[in-house]
C-alpha cells in the first residue's frame, strides 16, 4: 500500500540545506516552503508516457496541473506519497469507452478507476444529436440503468455530465450513424444533395460542441446503408474541424482487408487522420489475413496516411443478438423487425440467410457458432436466468435450431441481447498488442459490482482490459516492455487524440496520475464471473485530485469534460476551410 504522509511525518530537509537557505533568505517562511506543492508523489520508479526507460523520482502536483518532475522534488507538498518500489505513470486514456449511461448511474466509472483510467472516449453511437423519435427509442433500449434523457444534443449530454459531477475525464466523438439516423431514419435510404448537407451542418454543430470527430459502427442498422461518398463526406466535415475519423469497420472477418482499404481510403479522401476500433481478425477461416492487415496499415502509414488502431486483450467480442441477423430483416426500426420476425415465411428466409457460408453481410454468429456466442444481457426479467448460458445451450432447451433461438429471444427481450462471441485467435491477440500504433480499449461501460450492474452478465474487459495488459502481456507474457505499455495506454492515445496537455509526467501538464504496483496488478474478471475489480492500483490523481486513495474511490468529482479543438468556447475555436489549416500528430 502506498503511504500517504502530511507534511510533518515527511523525510526532513537537510540541516545544511537549511541553514543555508535560511541565510539567504531569512525572512522565508519554512511552513510556506513546505506547502509549496499540494501532493508530491516521492521516490517512485516514474514512467513519464514518453515510453523512455523509468527513473527514481518524484512528480510535484499544484492545483490540476503536474509543477515538477524530476530526481527530488526541491519542496514539500501538504501531501507527500511514499510510492517507493511503485511505478508512477500518466492516466491511462481508454480509446474505446461506453459509459455513455453507466455515468448516469455511477459517476465513478468504477471499473476503469480501478485500472488506472482518467480519461474515457465515448461515442461509437454517440448520445446526440437526438430527435424526439430517437429520444423515445433510447428510453425503450434502457437494460437495468434508467435514466431521463433532457437533452437533444452531444453538447447538452455532455453538460449534464458535467453538471453531476464525474470521476473521470470524459470526451466524445460524434457517430455518423447517430447523424444519418437523425436525417434519414432507420429505412435503407442513401441522402439527397440537401440531406446530405443536413448531416454535415450536424457533424458541424457537434464537433464545435466539443467533439473529437466522427466515428461509425457500420456493421449496425441502419448505420450499414452508409456508402464511402456519404463517409467521406462526413469525415470532411470533421477534418475541417480539426477531428479525426474512427471506423468500426464494415468487416472484421471475410472482407476484412476490403475493410480496411476503405477505411484507408476515407482517411486520404477527407484528410482526416483515421483508426480502427478494436482491431481483430474475427472467425477461424480468417484468422491468417492479420499479416495482410499489418502491411496494409503500415504501407499506408509509410505513405503519410495517419492510421492507428486501439483493441481489447480478449478473444470474445461483445455486441448484441443484432449482429447476427441480415439487414434486410432490420430494416425501419425494432417494431418492423419483430413484425417480420413473426411472419414464418420471412423466418424460413432469415435462417436461410443466417446459415449463409458467404454471406453479404457481416454474420458475427458465423464467425463464433452457437457454442462460441455466451449470453450476457436481458431486458426482460424471466429470461435473466438465460444468462452465463451458450445460445447452443438455449436452443437445446428449447427444442429448436439456434437460428429460431435468436430470432425468439429478440422478440421476447428486444433489439440488443448482450453476447459475448468468441471470435480471435490468442496468438493474433498477442502479436497486436505488440503494435507500436496500436492503443488500447475496452469498448465497454464502466460499472461497479454492485446494484444494478449485478442484473446483468458483463464482458470481462469492462472490469480487467487495462490490468490485463501491464498483468499478462508485460509481466507474465512479457509481449512488451513495461515503458512501452504505458506510452500505449497514455501518451499515445493522447496524441493520437491531439490533446496537447494531456497524457504525459510532464511540467505544466494536467494532473492525471497513477501509482500501481507491477508486481502485483491484475485483472480477475472472467467470462464466468465477471463482476471483479481489477487490483494493483493504488492511488489515482484526476485533475490533481485524490481519486482512488489506496484502492478505494473517494467519490470526488475530479472529473471534466475533453472537448476538442474546434470547440467554440475556446480561444481559437471553431471550423477551419480545411484539414490543412490543423497541425496533426505524426
Amino acid at each position: 500500500m502506498t503511504q500517504l504522509l502530511p507534511h510533518p511525518a515527511r523525510r526532513a530537509t537537510p540541516l545544511v540545506g537549511f541553514v543555508a537557505l535560511a541565510a539567504v533568505l531569512p525572512a522565508l517562511s519554512v511552513a510556506a516552503d513546505r506547502a509549496a506543492y499540494d501532493t508530491v508523489i516521492r521516490a517512485g520508479e516514474v514512467y513519464d508516457g514518453s515510453g523512455r526507460p523509468p527513473f527514481v523520482g518524484d512528480v510535484a502536483i499544484r492545483g490540476d496541473r503536474i509543477v515538477y518532475v524530476g530526481p527530488h522534488a526541491p519542496r514539500h507538498g501538504r501531501t507527500e506519497v511514499n510510492a517507493r518500489g511503485k511505478a508512477v505513470a500518466p492516466g491511462f486514456i481508454n480509446m474505446l469507452a461506453h459509459p455513455e449511461e453507466s455515468l448516469l448511474i455511477d459517476s465513478r466509472a468504477l471499473s476503469d478507476l480501478r485500472q488506472g483510467v482518467t480519461l474515457e472516449v465515448m461515442g461509437e453511437i454517440s448520445m446526440g444529436p437526438l430527435n424526439p423519435a430517437m429520444q423515445a427509442d433510447l428510453v425503450r433500449q434502457q437494460v437495468d440503468v434508467h435514466f431521463d434523457i433532457d437533452w437533444t444534443t452531444l453538447g447538452g449530454y455532455l453538460d449534464r455530465l458535467q453538471r453531476r459531477g464525474i470521476t473521470p475525464n470524459v470526451a466524445s466523438f460524434v457517430s455518423a450513424g447517430t447523424v444519418r439516423e437523425y436525417v434519414l431514419g432507420e429505412d435503407d435510404l442513401q441522402p439527397t444533395a440537401e440531406q446530405l448537407d443536413q448531416m454535415r451542418r450536424l457533424v458541424h454543430q457537434a464537433m464545435e460542441e466539443g467533439a473529437l470527430g466522427v466515428t461509425t459502427a457500420l456493421i449496425y442498422n441502419p448505420y450499414t446503408y452508409a456508402k464511402t461518398p456519404e463517409l467521406i463526406a462526413l469525415a470532411q466535415e470533421s477534418a475541417r474541424c480539426g477531428g479525426m475519423y474512427i471506423a468500426h469497420m464494415r468487416s472484421e472477418g471475410d472482407r476484412l482487408l476490403e475493410a480496411v482499404d476503405e477505411t484507408i481510403a476515407i482517411a486520404r479522401a477527407s484528410g482526416a487522420p483515421a483508426e480502427i476500433y478494436h482491431l481483430k481478425v474475427a472467425g477461424r477461416a480468417n484468422w491468417t489475413k492479420l499479416d495482410e492487415l499489418i502491411d496494409r496499415v503500415e504501407a499506408a502509414r509509410v505513405a503519410g496516411t495517419r492510421i492507428t488502431a486501439d483493441m481489447y486483450t480478449y478473444t470474445a467480442g461483445a455486441t448484441g443478438l443484432d449482429a447476427a441477423m441480415p439487414p434486410w430483416v432490420q430494416e425501419g426500426g425494432f417494431a418492423k423487425w419483430v413484425e417480420r420476425l413473426k411472419d414464418p415465411a420471412i423466418r424460413a428466409r432469415v435462417i436461410e440467410d443466417m446459415r449463409n457460408p458467404t454471406p453479404t453481410w457481416e454474420n458475427i454468429l458465423r464467425g463464433s457458432g452457437a457454442k462460441g456466442a455466451l449470453l450476457g444481457q436481458f431486458k426482460n426479467p424471466a429470461l435473466k436466468p438465460l444468462v452465463g448460458k451458450t445460445l447452443d445451450e438455449v436452443a437445446r432447451m428449447r427444442g429448436v435450431s439456434p437460428e429460431e433461438a435468436a430470432m425468439d429471444l429478440v422478440i421476447e427481450d428486444g433489439p440488443r441481447v448482450g453476447v459475448a462471441y468468441f471470435l480471435m485467435s490468442e496468438d493474433n491477440v498477442r502479436r497486436q498488442v505488440a503494435l507500436p500504433w496500436v492503443s488500447f480499449g475496452s469498448d465497454a461501460d464502466a460499472p461497479a459490482p454492485e446494484g444494478v450492474f449485478l442484473e446483468s452478465g458483463e464482458h470481462p474487459r469492462a472490469y480487467g482490459n487495462f490490468a490485463r495488459v501491464l498483468a499478462k502481456y508485460v509481466r507474465d507474457d512479457k509481449v512488451l516492455p513495461l515503458q512501452e505499455a504505458i506510452r500505449r495506454l497514455s501518451s499515445f492515445p493522447a496524441a493520437t487524440l491531439s490533446l496537447s496537455d494531456r497524457g504525459r509526467l510532464r511540467k505544466g501538464y494536467f494532473a492525471d496520475v497513477v501509482v500501481f504496483d507491477p508486481a502485483t496488478v491484475q485483472d480477475h474478471a472472467t467470462y464466468e464471473a465477471p463482476h471483479q475489480l481489477s487490483t494493483g492500483v493504488e492511488n489515482v490523481w484526476i485533475n490533481g485530485m485524490l481519486a482512488l486513495k489506496n484502492g478505494e474511490a473517494t467519490r470526488a468529482a475530479s472529473g471534466r469534460i475533453v472537448r476538442g479543438r474546434a470547440w467554440k468556447a475556446a480561444p481559437q475555436g471553431g471550423c477551419r476551410a480545411s484539414s490543412g489549416d490543423w497541425q496533426w500528430s505524426k
